[in-house]
């Protein structure tokens, strides 16, 4: 983040900002020693000063229903009203200090405020008493902020000194709800603009809290400031994004979708919209009610809806799922995403962005752009143009020496003389005389010398001498990524040509240019994929995918998503790209999206959503399998899914067990109402296979995966505990070969390690030996080329029993291209410090970064990125409870 303007200064403490509304490009401010202001961001000054005040101003607010009104209160117990202009000054006078104070959103001449007497005062403008109209009261301590409710007319909130936020009712004169839950003073509050009762607040207790204000409720809380949180915002076009700033010196940006997670998934399956969006009239009772899902109540989800009725139908719905993606994603490289899909459909450029060039750029953009970059420069800096230079020592001998061979013809041997005296340029003017290979070889020498001293004067050596390969791998080296995919961009049009391409075969090419070589290309390639993964390791997947999809590398681009578990980004721009690469990768994430309903209990929605992809039959039968709820409601799941019920099932599966088709036994049993008998059949052929040292991942995997999909509360409840144990040590062995599989070095070693622990505590016998396991494990740790892999063996020396086992295990999970490219998952956020919840993985036993993901007993935890790899190859806790985990 950068500034782009700032003020003068000098104004003492600047307590309080509110942008202008509408189209104006202002600021208004108020400060502890001068008043209030208005700055002109467009002028890059002071416009306006009031200094009505007799003291600091604590708050100012610009009316947004009226424009030419400014609000400000202070320490001198006024709230004052003028206009833009400083006319028309209305004061009101408190008993006290006004800290906050707030225009009504829906009444342009109402404005609320907040006193240190814990008071609220509600003033309406168009009348000539100074007197308010209401005054509510229940506050213990001082009030700092107040906000009116964007969406419901008549409901203001106060947070106060008192630790507690109340709700309040203008048109019914009392107190809705006390919501309480901080145990400081209470300063920052925000209503979201889209679902009407959520409110978040800010407090000296370091917290953030999400309250649903129906019931008064908080149904969230992140304690990542390390110091009092202050201010809460967000900006109208993003509602469902929120920054915060605190006392710890940083600004945070939080995203509400976990919290809104059912509406998206409606979106995506396409649910009714009457079951998405408000209506368009008024905030309908029905999702006032508690419980109720929420359903989209503002001004841009109602312009969304407004723009689907408009078109009758006429409008794709990868259109719809992109407007909604613009309204549920953080804005951390998204507008550049899409704006990469439309170059690569191949929509007209006139439609890109004006700010599309500050972005990651389409390669066929990228040399335009800096072209373009370059000339402004020139223009800017040609009046300071200096040439410099400067005079070298030299030997006086040696010179004596060349100045001899250069007149008896020895044109090699001057070269040569002139290098040693460091006089490259003369050297390098004369090496023509000799032969261009001559010459070519003395500038890649120069090349090399100044790219070992780390000088930028090696790159025009390089380029001429076209070693892009050792210019690309020097900027890579300096982290200069950018430059090193310009370069071999510039190589991939044609910019730099061999010395050996003579003007005749130039002039015979297309446009004097050759195509492309494959070298050029690699080179393309491998310095996009260094920027991506740069990208991707900063913990930005949007601005990774956007790398790729520069050289419409759509698969790469699609998986860093998945691995950044950006599932509603992935489904949208996959449907946007209409390309076959796409499609698979749109079918996992709705499969995972699934999951995520699964959690929620939308059984119903994951089962629509599974309906919108392409061979569903297999995970609607997971999703009934693991469906928790009585039998007409497990019923109701298998006629959604045109599957039998739960009686026909057990039927079937006897049927499918007589014509030995063990998968299709398994299927129904888990369907059943007797799934335990799927796990007496199948975990004898399962032991019976890995007991071989070489059965590879693929042979048994499926059947793993099945038997995961045990309704949770009946393997809970499993008579025959062996039984459980044996599938949890199963599940952790095929999990970490997944694991392995995929490179998810983070939970490769620890997943292999909980199996042995497993076996440790209970003696059960599941054709896999301790000491089989022990010995993989070392093999991993000496022989893997992965750092995280070897962190407890860095010195050990891999043997040659090491080594054969190591290569054994590669070759049983050895497979011939996986869908998402290998690699770790890194969440957006997921390496942020935490400075005050403080929680230590149970997997690595060291502190988490970001977010943690807490499993069944609500204290043990794990990194996010942790849980979603771990889940992806073993849906069952690291706690051995038999509880699942899904953090998707």
């Amino acid at each position: 983040m950068k500034c782009e303007f700032a003020s003068h200064g000098n104004e003492g403490v600047i307590y309080s900002i509110s942008w202008a509304p509408a189209d104006l490009n202002c600021i208004a401010a108020s400060t502890s020693k001068n008043g209030a202001f208005i700055w002109d961001m467009n002028k890059n000054k002071i416009i306006h000063r009031y200094q009505e005040h007799k003291g600091g101003v604590y708050c100012v607010a610009w009316n947004h229903l009226d424009s030419r009104k400014i609000a400000t209160c202070g320490s001198d117990g006024y709230c004052i009203i003028r206009n833009v202009d400083g006319s028309g000054v209305q004061r009101y006078k408190h008993s006290s200090c006004v800290f906050g104070c707030d225009w009504s959103t829906n009444n342009k001449d109402m404005i609320a405020t907040g006193t240190e007497e814990g008071k609220v005062h509600v003033y309406y403008t168009a009348t000539t008493s100074n007197q308010p109209i209401k005054v509510f009261t229940g506050h213990t301590a001082k009030i700092f902020r107040v906000k009116w409710s964007p969406l419901r007319e008549g409901i203001l909130c106060s947070g106060s000194d008192d630790g507690t936020i109340r709700i309040w009712d203008y048109t019914q004169d009392f107190c809705v709800n006390v919501l309480n839950g901080h145990t400081a003073p209470v300063r920052g509050l925000l209503w979201n603009l889209e679902i009407p009762y959520l409110l978040l607040s800010g407090s000296w207790d370091y917290a953030i809290r999400v309250w649903d204000t129906r019931d008064g409720a908080c149904i969230d809380v992140a304690l990542d400031h390390g110091a009092d949180v202050y201010g809460l915002t967000s900006h109208y076009s993003r509602p469902m994004t929120l920054a915060s700033c605190s006392r710890d010196s940083t600004v945070r940006i939080w995203s509400l979708s976990d919290i809104i997670a059912s509406v998206q998934m409606k979106i995506i399956a396409k649910r009714p919209w009457k079951e998405i969006i408000n209506s368009p009239v008024c905030i309908s009772e029905h999702s006032m009610t508690v419980g109720c899902e929420p359903l989209l109540s503002g001004r841009l989800t109602r312009d969304i809806k407004f723009k689907i009725d408009q078109s009758k139908g006429t409008i794709q719905y990868d259109v719809i799922l992109k407007w909604f993606s613009e309204l549920f994603m953080i804005p951390n490289g998204c507008k550049n995403l899409w704006e990469l899909v439309s170059i690569v459909n191949g929509e007209d450029d006139i439609l890109l962005s004006q700010d599309y060039d500050k972005g990651i750029l389409h390669t066929k953009h990228l040399l335009k752009y800096k072209a373009s970059d370059a000339q402004q420069l020139q223009l800017a800096k040609l009046s300071q143009y200096r040439r410099l230079g400067g005079s070298r020592s030299c030997e006086e001998k040696l010179r004596e020496a060349a100045n001899i061979h250069i007149k008896l013809g020895n044109i090699s041997t001057y070269c040569e003389l002139m290098i040693q005296l460091d006089e490259w340029e003369k050297a390098l003017s004369i090496a023509p005389a000799i032969s261009m290979q001559y010459w070519s070889s003395l500038v890649k020498r120069r090349g090399e010398y100044l790219c070992r001293q780390d000088n930028d004067e090696c790159i025009p050596y390089f380029i001429a001498t076209n070693h892009l390969q050792e210019l690309t791998d020097y900027f890579c080296k300096h982290g200069r990524l950018n430059d090193a995919v310009c370069v071999a961009q510039a190589a991939v049009e044609g910019a730099f040509q061999e010395l050996s391409v003579n003007n005749e075969q130039t002039a015979s090419l297309p446009n004097g240019v050759a195509g492309p070589s494959e070298d050029q290309l690699r080179i393309l390639t491998d310095a996009v994929d260094k920027l991506a993964f740069w990208h991707f390791q900063d913990g930005s997947p949007v601005r990774s995918a956007c790398c790729h999809l520069s050289i419409g590398d759509i698969k790469k681009a699609l998986s860093k998503l998945m691995r950044g578990n950006e599932l509603e980004l992935v489904v949208s721009i996959g449907s946007a790209l209409k390309s076959s690469d796409a499609t698979p990768f749109v079918s996992m994430a709705i499969k995972l999206l699934s999951r995520r309903c699964e959690r929620l209990k939308k059984w119903d929605l994951a089962i629509d959503l599974l309906k919108t992809i392409p061979d569903n039959r297999l995970d609607l039968i997971k999703v009934c399998a693991r469906c928790q709820g009585s039998s007409s409601e497990i019923n109701h799941c298998h006629q959604q899914c045109g599957l039998p019920d739960m009686d026909e099932c057990l039927s079937l599966a006897e049927e499918f067990k007589s014509k030995d088709n063990l998968m299709e036994f398994v299927k129904y049993c888990l369907l059943s109402s007797s799934p335990e008998l799927a796990l007496e059949v199948a975990m004898p052929e399962l032991k019976d296979k890995l007991k071989s040292t070489t059965i590879h991942l693929d042979s048994v995997a499926p059947l793993v995966d099945l038997l995961s999909c045990i309704r949770k509360c009946r393997l809970k409840r499993l008579k025959n505990a062996q039984l459980r144990t044996e599938l949890l040590i199963i599940s952790a062995y095929v999990g970490a070969l997944k694991a392995l599989q995929n490179q998810y070095d983070d939970v490769v070693i620890p997943m292999l390690q909980h199996a042995r622990n497993l076996m440790g505590k209970y003696t059960v016998d599941v054709g896999i030996t301790d000491e089989r396991i022990l010995a993989e494990i070392t093999a991993i740790s000496v022989c893997s080329n992965s750092s995280v892999l070897k962190s407890d063996h860095k010195s050990a020396t891999a043997t040659a029993k090491n080594q054969t086992d190591y290569k054994v295990l590669l070759d049983r999970v050895s497979q011939s291209e996986t869908l998402v490219e290998p690699g770790c998952y890194l969440v957006t956020g997921s390496q942020f410090p935490s400075h005050s919840d403080v929680h230590i993985s149970i997997l690595t036993d060291k502190r988490i970064q970001g977010a943690s993901f807490f499993l069944g007993d609500s204290v043990s935890a794990m990194s996010i990125n942790e849980a979603l790899m771990w889940a992806t190859c073993n849906c069952f806790s690291p706690l051995a409870t038999g509880d699942t985990i899904n953090p998707f």
